[in-house]
């Protein structure tokens, strides 16, 4: 994790992204470092910008209005990547969150790389490989909130009485977890510890999680239904964690099993 006393710039493109979740988009920011400049893109006069109106001013985002000069085509990714450069060239920040699904910010996220900044993009699963790839980190929207659903059977929420869609028991949170983790590519658990040891036995959990980051810019425990990497290692047959405790707080530690 990044020194969290970073200032970050947070530009969120408002034709790409969901109002509903910016909460929990600022929460996930304040992972790497503070949003001092924060910024929400779009044409303000158009209804699909009104979800927004509610929350800019309660969550402190500054609204920049681009007209669509042309029909059927949005100015927005330019206005964005303009103002980008901008703050890039001001050294204002240390570096960018890019809220958005668009593949057209590839480019962006590629030269605050070359700049050496830090560089993380938040948007929805499918958001092209190319643009999750040019970024240091990059955060599935559905991984930040019920809000955003896609890879759940939503096909008869409606007609699930309440008491069916109550949270779930600790045997139905097991099963979620075992389907999602059926998923998971062990090769790259396997890689990243490998890359992690220096020939120590005991690696700090945090230090595979920025090689995992490094290998795969989007990987997420939550991806998995885990809610950190230490719950994630600890359902894995081949690794132990090592409770290890310093000045009273736990910072995990994984090994392989004998």
């Amino acid at each position: 994790m990044r020194d969290t006393k970073s200032n970050l710039a947070v530009l969120v493109d408002g034709d790409n992204a969901s109002a509903k979740l910016i909460k929990e988009i600022l929460e996930e920011v304040s992972k790497y470092g503070k949003a001092t400049i924060r910024r929400i893109y779009g044409d303000w006069t158009t209804p699909q910008m009104n979800s927004w109106k509610e929350v800019i001013n309660l969550h402190s985002f500054s609204p920049i209005q681009k007209f669509a000069y042309t029909t059927g085509k949005n100015s927005t990714d330019s206005s964005l990547i303009i103002d980008a450069m901008d703050i890039l060239h001001s050294n204002s920040v240390d570096g960018f969150c890019i809220v958005s699904s668009d593949s057209d910010y590839t480019g962006l996220a590629k030269r605050i790389r070359e700049e050496g900044m830090f560089v993380m993009g938040i948007g929805r699963r499918l958001t092209p490989q190319a643009f999750v790839q040019s970024c240091e980190i990059f955060t599935f929207a559905e991984n930040l909130g019920d809000e955003v659903e896609d890879e759940k059977d939503t096909s008869n929420r409606d007609s699930k009485s309440s008491e069916q869609t109550k949270k779930p028991n600790s045997n139905q949170e097991d099963s979620r977890k075992k389907k999602f983790s059926s998923k998971l590519d062990m090769h790259l658990i396997d890689r990243a510890f490998e890359i992690s040891s220096d020939e120590e036995e005991e690696i700090h959990i945090a230090k595979i999680g920025a090689s995992l980051r490094k290998i795969d810019p989007s990987f997420d425990p939550r991806s998995y239904g885990f809610r950190n990497l230490t719950e994630l290692f600890k359902s894995l047959d081949k690794y132990i964690v090592v409770r290890n405790e310093v000045n009273g707080l736990n910072y995990p530690l994984v090994k392989l099993k004998n």
